[in-house]
């Protein structure tokens, strides 16, 4: 058993990260509220977008989206992991990673690069996969005129034939207990016309619905992008707060282990003490 000092040492050791622990659990619930809100205000807009385009072109004759729905042979990939810069988050991490990796072996024979936005996931799949770019400074101004510009980086290599393919893995925001691991096509677009009733009436567009339709699809792109990026921030802030909530419960569990331990250490010493001092006494008499 180890001696009173060192179970004294380690119950302030444990105590201390309890505290820490803690203190980083209040501070992830507090971001996680204002992230929570921006990307519940935003899941509407991006959908009534997505609808609105859905609706004008599919009264388009012919194709809709000119080079964003450009399908070529598939011979190069990009795949854009988003993760976080900071760890102490639990697997929410671990998990996109896990899922880019396997989406990369899936694409055997091709030219799989890979474009990290947020430094751990950068760390991690360098070592194993080649990172063209890294964005983790979107983090410090998260923003949407910060993302459209990651997200014209993108639409431009694609339109350049740069590649063929670009998909977004990234954690979506259920809540604070609960990630859910996403992959998602960027580029090219999928077919947009929608099957559901188109709008009737009688309606002016100006300059004309083509235009209009080919501005949407960039601003449809980079809203989603930033959609992505915002359900990642706020399901980072909630698997950290998880993650903590846990370590602050299993630091207070061993810290109530290390006090018995204390106690009954400290029991058994002053037993010992009295049991010396009786037998010392019990030799005086002899």
């Amino acid at each position: 058993m180890a001696n009173l000092k060192e179970i004294r040492n380690r119950i302030t050791s444990v105590s201390s990260t309890m505290q820490i622990t803690s203190a980083m659990k209040m501070v992830s619930a507090a971001k996680l509220k204002k992230a929570q809100d921006a990307i519940t205000a935003m899941r509407p807009y991006s959908e009534k977008l997505t609808e609105l385009l859905q609706n004008l072109s599919s009264t388009l004759d012919g194709e809709v989206g000119g080079d964003y729905t450009k399908q070529r042979e598939i011979n190069k990939v990009l795949v854009v992991a988003i993760t976080s810069n900071r760890g102490l988050c639990g697997a929410f991490n671990t998990n996109v990673i896990k899922q880019v990796k396997v989406l990369v072996d899936s694409y055997t024979g091709k030219q799989v690069d890979v474009f990290a936005i947020g430094k751990k996931g950068n760390d991690i799949l360098a070592k194993t996969s080649t990172v063209i770019e890294n964005q983790s400074a979107v983090y410090d101004n998260l923003t949407f005129d910060t993302v459209a510009e990651i997200a014209q980086t993108l639409t431009n290599k694609f339109i350049a034939g740069d590649y063929d393919k670009i998909e977004v893995v990234y954690n979506q925001f259920k809540n604070a207990a609960t990630q859910i691991v996403q992959t998602e096509q960027f580029l090219p677009l999928a077919s947009i016309k929608s099957d559901e009733p188109v709008m009737t009436g009688d309606y002016i567009f100006e300059p004309s619905m083509e235009e209009i339709v080919e501005t949407l699809i960039p601003k449809m792109l980079k809203t989603q992008l930033y959609k992505s990026i915002r359900d990642s921030f706020a399901s980072e802030h909630g698997a950290r707060m998880t993650a903590m909530h846990k370590a602050t419960d299993n630091a207070t569990e061993l810290r109530n282990q290390l006090k018995l331990t204390y106690n009954k250490a400290r029991q058994a010493s002053i037993t010992n003490e009295i049991l010396e001092i009786v037998g010392g006494a019990e030799a005086l008499k002899g």
